[in-house]
């Protein structure tokens, strides 16, 4: 491999200014656009020796054919021109958005003679007020319902607005009282236009004090046997309340703020946006991001909060992130000059606005959850993925049967394995299998001997090699099903842990493979394909090879090698935490007069096994129903010292 890459600049060309750079290919294709503070010292980075970079990275350095930068004054400037050609070029190497579908909005037209109300998906109307995004077309139209109701104002089409004007008849939309503007014959120009600027000043504001206001004005009415108007007022007084009703109250009074909350992984990432408004969440809206490059969550940030602003949408006076970027200063002034006034970028670490991040952290979390879901449920994304998999590593066929292997240990102790079963890119928990490892030296030991006795199995060997010593299943963890060595004759049918895998991943890279590798030479099984996922960089290593395999970070064949290797990490924890509450549970109950209630209230009690085994006697006697006695025979048994229970 060679050091470094053909187009490096050389030495001193680079300058030390702030600035913003472009990676393009053979075609002069954009393929990656970054900022700088110092673009000599960024751009050396992607200049080291090729063997010691990502290897996301190294892929996109060695596409290019070229790279050029453009000077800038400060970090603002720099910032400002990444924004602008990200969105020009649309970069393939940058972070890609999975939001194409566009969010509604309520706009108020003030360019207008008769400005009106509308629901709009297009935010480059001239001289329109936008509010929102909201999340779905129904809470739009519903806050327009409401709305109509306190401030009556236009709602027709251009159109029948000037053939009503030039007509003297009502619109149409005005016949059936769903517009209130002056071609309705109920109101006049200016009388309409005061209407209009308390509509936006109340949306904008959202004072609690026009309760008040009506209240007021709907008893003085009454009082003056004006039923009509009081009737009026009141029926605003109710679409006032039935506002302030369906927003939340998050935070104080006046407070206008962003709450962003993220989830990611080494593919993907969610975010969920909380929009507050007068101390009450006004609007939310959720997307999904797939990273190509290996990205800090500072980056994920800095790239999130760009995307969500701009096109006319201005950010509140505070921004709440989960951390703060690199350059949080030039964003953050980047953020005022799009607001028209200084907004604040801020990590809440805690109070309030804490847990309004952590809460829309959570719905990341779920977003991120239901669009791997939905992408693994895909029919085509499935078969795609196997294809691809198939192309990859060189395989005959497509992988129609994959198990995968990961094994996991406390401190080194308790050792266990799983082994999960994807067959056409979904799972069969009912296939899966668990392993106990007495004995084992280190993790590629424990993967050698794993697979030693799953291909013993499809070898047709007995003793000590088969899958039954040690092997339980199927199913997710809910107990054991018995020996996996049955006899297949006996039972008169073929036993799953019989099938034949196509390939066999393993948890981890080189080492892990190269014993797995052994095993599956030492079984004597041919026809079977192996390889490994390492999960930092996320490489698909292969036996005999000294460079993993690069699947591209969106594919869906590394999507589908990143759920299988989580569900079989899910899969050992979950036996290995089983094992150890079984495990003290087991000692516990050999305990003298301690049943099953005094061993739950001692669980319970201490919270962990580590604490109940460091709790002296005396802080085991505090435990109700424990007395001194008994505490100092469960110290005892915990140390090991006490008393065998078949004496």
């Amino acid at each position: 491999m060679p050091s470094t890459v053909a187009y490096r600049p050389k030495p001193g060309e680079i300058p030390t200014a702030p600035g913003v750079y472009r990676f393009r290919d053979a075609d002069r294709r954009v393929l990656y656009v970054g900022k700088a503070k110092n673009l000599r010292a960024r751009l050396s980075n992607y200049f080291a020796p090729l063997r010691t970079l990502h290897e996301r990275t190294r892929r996109m350095v060695t596409t290019a054919a070229s790279v050029e930068w453009t000077v800038v004054g400060n970090d603002v400037e720099a910032l400002q021109l990444e924004y602008t050609w990200i969105k020009e070029f649309d970069p393939p190497f940058n972070v890609k958005y999975r939001d194409d579908k566009s969010y509604p909005y309520l706009a108020v037209t003030l360019a207008d003679e008769a400005p009106r109300a509308i629901v709009t998906r297009r935010t480059g109307i001239r001289g329109a007020r936008y509010f929102g995004p909201y999340p779905k077309v129904w809470a739009v139209n519903e806050t327009l319902d409401i709305m109509l109701k306190l401030f009556p104002i236009r709602t027709c089409k251009d159109s029948d607005y000037k053939r009503a004007m030039q007509t003297g008849k009502p619109c149409f939309a005005g016949q059936i009282g769903r517009c209130f503007g002056p071609c309705s014959g109920k109101v006049t120009i200016e009388e309409h236009r005061a209407n209009v600027q308390r509509f936006v000043a109340f949306m904008q504001n959202q004072d609690r004090r026009i309760i008040t206001e009506l209240t007021q004005q709907m008893r003085e009415a009454a009082a003056a046997q004006d039923y009509e108007t009081a009737a009026r007022r009141r029926d605003q007084l109710q679409a006032a309340e039935q506002f302030f009703e369906k927003s939340t109250v998050v935070l104080r009074d006046h407070v206008d703020i962003d709450v962003f909350g993220i989830d990611h992984d080494e593919l993907a990432a969610a975010v969920h946006l909380f929009m507050v408004r007068g101390g009450r969440i006004r609007g939310q809206r959720s997307w999904t991001v797939d990273t190509e490059l290996d990205m800090s969550l500072g980056d994920l940030v800095d790239s999130v909060v760009q995307h969500a602003y701009g096109d006319d949408i201005r950010p509140p006076s505070e921004v709440v992130v989960p951390a703060l970027p690199e350059d949080a200063e030039a964003l953050a002034t980047w953020l005022s000059s799009l607001g028209g006034r200084k907004v604040r970028l801020r990590a809440a670490q805690r109070g309030d606005k804490a847990a309004l991040l952590e809460t829309a952290t959570q719905n990341a979390r779920q977003t991120l959850m239901l669009y791997k879901t939905r992408r693994s449920a895909d029919f085509t994304a499935r078969s795609r993925a196997l294809e691809d998999i198939q192309e990859a590593l060189g395989m005959a066929d497509a992988p129609l049967r994959i198990e995968c292997f990961d094994v996991s240990h406390l401190s080194g102790t308790n050792i266990v394995a799983s082994m999960v079963v994807f067959e056409d890119g979904l799972p069969r928990k009912d296939e899966y299998r668990r392993f106990t490892i007495p004995n084992s030296s280190d993790d590629t030991d424990s993967i050698h001997q794993v697979l030693t006795r799953r291909l013993a199995y499809l070898a047709g060997r007995d003793g000590d090699g088969g899958a039954g010593d040690g092997a339980t299943g199927p199913g997710d963890g809910e107990g054991d099903a018995g020996d996996a060595t049955t006899d297949a004759a006996a039972s008169g049918r073929r036993k799953k842990f019989a099938y034949r895998p196509n390939l066999l991943v393993v948890d981890g890279g080189q080492p892990q493979v190269a014993a797995a590798e052994r095993a599956l030479r030492e079984s004597g099984v041919e026809g079977i394909a192996l390889c490994g996922i390492a999960k930092r960089l996320e490489e698909i290593w292969t036996p005999d090879s000294d460079f993993p395999v690069i699947l591209p970070r969106n594919s869906d064949a590394l999507f589908l090698f990143q759920r299988i290797r989580d569900e079989a990490h899910r899969f050992a924890i979950s036996h290995q935490r089983q094992r150890r509450k079984r495990d003290i549970s087991t000692v516990l109950s050999e305990v003298p007069g301690l049943g099953p209630a005094r061993v739950k209230a001692l669980l319970t009690h201490f919270g962990s096994v580590a604490r109940l085994r460091g709790a002296d006697e005396a802080a085991i006697a505090e435990v109700p129903g424990i007395g001194p006695a008994l505490a100092a025979n469960v110290r005892a048994r915990l140390r090991g010292d006490g008393p065998d229970p078949a004496d």
